[in-house]
């Protein structure tokens, strides 16, 4: 995925997790925590993948060979 793909799926996850934070209580609230974690997690991978390939670009590799990790790796980064 390029740069603007993964740019543009940030937003659409940052979208929906606005619109369950406002939806209302039209969800159970069960079922909205699991959606929201599930975007929580993809927004990780995406951001890594995005920084991923930023970094590869500015030493002068090839982006392309950045990967989604997965969730146990994005997850347990240090802040």
């Amino acid at each position: 995925m390029q740069d603007p793909g993964v740019l543009s799926r940030i937003g659409e996850l940052v979208d929906q997790d606005k619109q369950l934070r406002t939806s209302d209580g039209r969800s159970p609230p069960v079922k909205q925590d699991v959606e929201r974690l599930e975007i929580s997690i993809e927004l990780d991978q995406c951001w890594d993948l995005l920084n991923q390939r930023r970094a590869l670009r500015e030493f002068g590799s090839d982006p392309g060979q950045a990967r989604i990790r997965d969730e146990d790796t994005v997850e347990h980064y240090e802040q």
